[in-house]
């Protein structure tokens, strides 16, 4: 009898030692998971360097050059070159120092020159127009109408008064208030708050045909950067989506979903090289071939390192990507004709290796949720092609989707500065005349040229053959 109680009691204790180590084996994993994204920063992860709560990562201290701060000796300087002057103003002593004599122009035999730089004061100027009735012989009377342009109501503000407050609503980031005082202290003009927000849908009614040619231009790329972020419109938050290459951006609004992106109409239609991070909702565009942004890859390897520093499989893929981006600039600025073939099998072989490697100390586990190094080097393996694109064609396809990153940096600032959007249509007004100023900024035209362009009937439409 002692010894059968004895041994009911051997199986309980065993049974519950199992359960704690169970237990234990979940909370371990727990505050791995915990800790893992309290290290997230912006040097392992996708998040922006103003989110690393915790203190930004430590970098390497840069070995210092001997270099003083400032211009060099010797160094050309950056003054203001004399130009043409569009007025002169000559100035001459009046007597002569010597005897007292009177001097004047005349009696000049050289001089001294000094350029100033400067532009008039801005004051609104009423320009009245007046449209005639005249009264023929025939007894007929013929009235004139008036200027399409200046139809409407009998007192309006003209283009480039709309226009001066459109570029600093959009590209300045300046909020609405803060807009009309600045007219009505630069200018003298006395607009109101509401009239300076009424532009924003007028504006993007004007650039509207220019909107078009660069969704058209953008689905005939060769290669095209996609990407994705959070914006608010009042308390409610947003999804916005971009589509841009180095000449063209095209911004709008759209859940964060395949039929979110295939609303900017681009998507859906283009065959090119589309360079995206990898986010799920981009694989399913099988039209196109992809390059996965090689910055995020890096980052998410970094991250491992931090997680696993024993291992080196992270270190061996990620110097593998380096060194491939390394060889595309290379050819990129003509140092040489392409990558080597032998540079090429070295980097694949380390590559391959790596995440072979990386796998044997991640094996996979039971259902289907698998750790985040599992999932990186599987996504490795799997989209391989798509990860290593840059290298088979190292002139046109880059290495990362910086170019997508910096079109979204404009609506982030305008959040930090302005506040966010009070209705969807004010803030798809907004990234429309954005996107119009963005695209021709990349094609050398000042913003308030272009939107200046836009009100007087002269839109600015993007070239049909786009640079190389």
């Amino acid at each position: 009898m002692v010894i059968g109680l004895l041994q009911r009691q051997v199986v309980t204790v065993e049974a519950q030692a199992a359960e704690l180590a169970a237990a234990n084996e979940r909370l371990t994993a727990r505050v791995a998971e915990l800790e893992r994204r309290l290290g997230r920063n912006s040097g392992n992860s996708s998040m922006p360097p103003s989110s690393d709560t915790f203190g930004r990562p430590e970098r390497k201290p840069q070995a210092k050059g001997g270099r003083g701060r400032g211009r060099q000796t010797g160094g050309d300087g950056g003054g203001l070159s004399m130009v043409e002057p569009d007025a002169t103003e000559d100035h001459a002593p009046a007597a002569c120092t010597g005897c007292g004599a009177m001097l004047g122009m005349g009696d000049s035999v050289g001089f001294e020159r000094r350029q100033v730089r400067d532009i008039p004061l801005v004051t609104v100027k009423v320009t009245e127009h007046r449209a005639h009735r005249c009264r023929c012989s025939c007894g007929t009377v013929t009235a004139e109408p008036m200027p399409e342009e200046i139809a409407g109501p009998p007192s309006s503000y003209g283009p480039n008064l709309r226009a001066l407050a459109v570029y600093p609503l959009v590209f300045q980031h300046i909020p609405v208030e803060r807009t009309a005082i600045l007219i009505r202290d630069v200018t003298g003009a006395e607009v109101s708050t509401g009239w300076v927000a009424s532009l924003l849908p007028e504006a993007a009614g004007l650039v509207e045909d220019s909107l078009k040619l660069i969704q058209a231009l953008l689905v005939m790329g060769h290669v095209l950067h996609a990407d994705e972020t959070t914006t608010r419109i009042g308390s409610t938050r947003r999804w916005l989506h971009v589509a841009c290459t180095g000449f063209l951006t095209l911004l709008h609004l759209a859940p964060r979903s395949r039929a979110g992106a295939d609303a900017g109409g681009v998507l859906p239609h283009y065959r090119g090289v589309l360079v995206h991070d990898s986010l799920s909702l981009y694989a399913g565009y099988d039209s196109c071939t992809h390059q996965l942004c090689g910055a995020h890859l890096i980052r998410e390897l970094t991250a491992a390192e931090e997680d696993f520093p024993d291992q080196k499989w992270h270190q061996q893929i990620r110097w593998t990507l380096a060194g491939l981006n390394n060889q595309a600039l290379r050819v990129r600025a003509g140092e040489i004709d392409e990558i080597a073939p032998e540079a090429l099998l070295l980097h694949l072989e380390a590559f391959h290796r790596g995440i072979a490697v990386g796998l044997s100390h991640h094996p996979r586990a039971e259902g289907r949720k698998q750790s985040t190094a599992r999932n990186l080097l599987q996504r490795l393996r799997d989209q391989a092609h798509a990860v290593l694109r840059y290298a088979d064609d190292p002139r046109h396809v880059p290495f990362t989707n910086n170019c997508g990153e910096r079109a979204l940096r404009p609506v982030k600032t305008q959040l930090k500065i302005s506040g966010c959007h009070q209705s969807a249509d004010g803030a798809m007004a907004w990234l429309a005349v954005r996107s119009y100023l963005d695209s021709a900024r990349k094609h050398g035209l000042s913003a308030f040229e272009t939107i200046h362009r836009a009100f007087t009937g002269n839109l600015w439409m993007p070239p049909i053959e786009q640079p190389a």
